[in-house]
C-alpha cells in the first residue's frame, strides 16, 4: 500500500503537518503546510522519525547568525523516499534514507580531498534557507517557509537535494538510526576521523550529552586506556561509565584559587593526549585545549558556540606543542559513511538504543524541546509521519 500511496502523490503538492518556527524563541506551531514536488536533482521524503538536537534549539533560540524565519527546523531524521525529481537515478520511491546536513556531491574539490568532508556544492543556498535553485518547497498560509540545514525534518514530508541523502539498509529501525543524522555520528567520528585517536591514548570529554557520550563510545572502540568524563551534572556520570568512561570529574571538585585545567594537568599526569569539547562554551574550549598534554596534546572543538563568540588562549600553549582543531559531522563523508554506520549499529558495533531516553509525537515537539534542556535527556525521538 505504501508504494501505491507514493506513486499516487508523485508530481503533486502534498499537504501535511509540520512544526513551523514562525519566529525565534516563540513556541513551534503545528501547521498544515504544502510541500511542492521535487525539482531536478531533488528527492521528496516521508519523514517517519526525527531526533532533537541542540543545534535545532540553538537556531530556534535566536543564537544562530544564519538563522532565518519562518522556518521548518529539524536535521536528525529518517524516512522513506516518496518521489524523485528529474535526473535522479540513485533513489527510488520506497528507499529508506537519512537526510544529511553535510552533503556529498563527489565532484567539488572538497569532496575529492580526503582531508575534509565539507562538500561546498550547495553551501550558499543551504545557508540561505533555500533549495539549490534558490527557491523553497514549503508554503504555509500563503507564506514561503525557509528550509533548515538542507533537511527540514520537522515535517511529515520534506524535499532535499539528492546529494544530501544517504540510502540505508531497509531492515534498520528508523526510530534508532535517525540519530546518525547528526549527534552520534559527530561525536563518534571526531574520535575516529578527525583526531584518529590511537590505542592506549588518554582522552577527556567536556559535556556528557549525546555527543559527549558518542565521543566516549568512540574512544572505547579505538582502545583508549583512560577516558575522563567531565560535567557539572553528576547525575550524568552513570551513563558516561556505561558508555566506557574510566573516570568522572565535576569541575566543582577543583580547589579554590586554581584553574580547572591546571588542576586536571596535575591530577592526570600532565594532561590528556586528546580532549573533546562538546558543550559549546568558549570557556570550556579553552579549558580543553589547555588540559591537553604539552608537546603532543590535541584538542577538538565539537560544541557550537553562540553567535559572535571568540576563543582565546595564550599562543605559548600552541608553541609548546598542542594542536587545536574542530570537526563537523565527525569528518564523515556522508553518502559513503552513513550506510556504513547503520551497518555498524545493526552488527552491534555501535550503540544507538541507549541514547534514546524520551519519545514524543510531532505535536508534542515543544514538550520535547523542554525535556532536551533537562540533564536526564540524551535524545528525544519524535514520531513524525504515520
Amino acid at each position: 500500500s505504501a508504494s501505491f500511496e507514493m506513486s499516487d502523490t508523485a508530481g503533486k503538492v502534498i499537504s501535511c503537518k509540520a512544526a513551523v518556527a514562525w519566529e525565534a524563541k516563540a513556541p513551534l506551531s503545528i501547521e498544515t503546510v504544502e510541500v511542492a514536488p521535487p525539482r531536478k536533482g531533488e528527492v521528496r521524503i516521508k519523514i517517519l522519525f526525527n531526533a532533537l538536537c541542540h543545534t535545532d534549539a540553538y537556531t530556534h533560540g535566536g543564537h544562530d547568525p544564519e538563522g532565518l524565519f519562518p522556518v521548518i527546523l529539524g536535521h536528525e531524521g529518517a524516512g522513506v523516499v516518496e518521489s524523485v525529481g528529474e535526473g535522479v537515478t540513485e533513489f527510488l520511491p520506497g528507499d529508506h534514507v537519512i537526510p544529511t546536513y553535510v552533503p556529498q556531491c563527489k565532484e567539488c574539490e572538497y569532496c575529492k580531498n580526503p582531508k575534509t568532508n565539507l562538500c561546498q556544492k550547495i553551501r550558499i543556498t543551504q545557508g540561505n534557507g533555500v533549495m539549490p535553485d534558490g527557491t523553497s518547497r514549503f508554503t504555509c498560509k500563503g507564506k514561503q517557509l525557509y528550509h533548515f540545514m538542507g533537511t527540514s525534518t520537522f515535517s511529515e514530508y520534506t524535499v532535499v537535494a539528492e546529494i544530501s541523502l544517504a540510502k540505508i539498509d531497509k531492515s534498520a529501525p528508523l526510530e534508532k538510526v535517525c540519530l546518525l543524522g547528526c549527534g552520534v555520528s559527530t561525536g563518534y567520528g571526531a574520535v575516529l576521523n578527525t583526531c584518529k585517536v590511537e590505542i592506549g591514548s588518554t582522552v577527556a570529554v567536556w559535556g556528557l550529552g549525546a555527543v559527549g557520550l558518542a565521543v566516549i563510545m568512540g574512544a572505547k572502540a579505538v582502545g583508549a586506556k583512560r577516558i575522563v568524563a567531565i560535567d557539572l551534572l553528576e547525575k550524568k556520570f552513570d551513563a558516561a561509565r556505561a558508555f566506557g568512561a574510566t573516570d568522572c570529574v565535576s569541575p566543582k571538585e577543583c580547589p579554590e584559587g586554581k584553574s580547572f585545567q591546571a588542576w586536571l594537568v596535575e591530577k592526570f599526569d600532565g594532561g590528556f593526549d586528546y580532549t573533546f569539547e562538546c558543550v559549546g562554551r568558549v570557556e570550556t574550549m579553552r579549558e580543553a585545549l589547555e588540559a591537553a598534554h604539552k608537546g603532543w596534546g590535541v584538542s577538538c572543538i565539537i560544541g557550537v558556540a553562540g553567535a559572535g563568540k571568540e576563543i582565546s588562549t595564550r599562543p605559548f600553549q600552541l608553541v609548546t606543542g598542542r594542536t587545536w582543531k574542530g570537526t563537523a559531522f565527525g569528518g564523515w563523508k556522508s553518502k559513503d559513511s552513513v550506510p556504513t554506520l547503520v551497518n555498524d549499529y545493526m552488527e552491534k558495533r555501535l550503540k544507538l538504543d541507549e541514547f534514546v531516553t524520551h519519545r514524543y509525537s510531532l505535536e508534542e515537539v515543544n514538550d520535547a524541546f523542554e525535556t532536551l534542556h533537562h540533564g536526564d535527556c540524551l535524545r528525544a525521538v519524535l514520531s513524525v509521519a504515520q
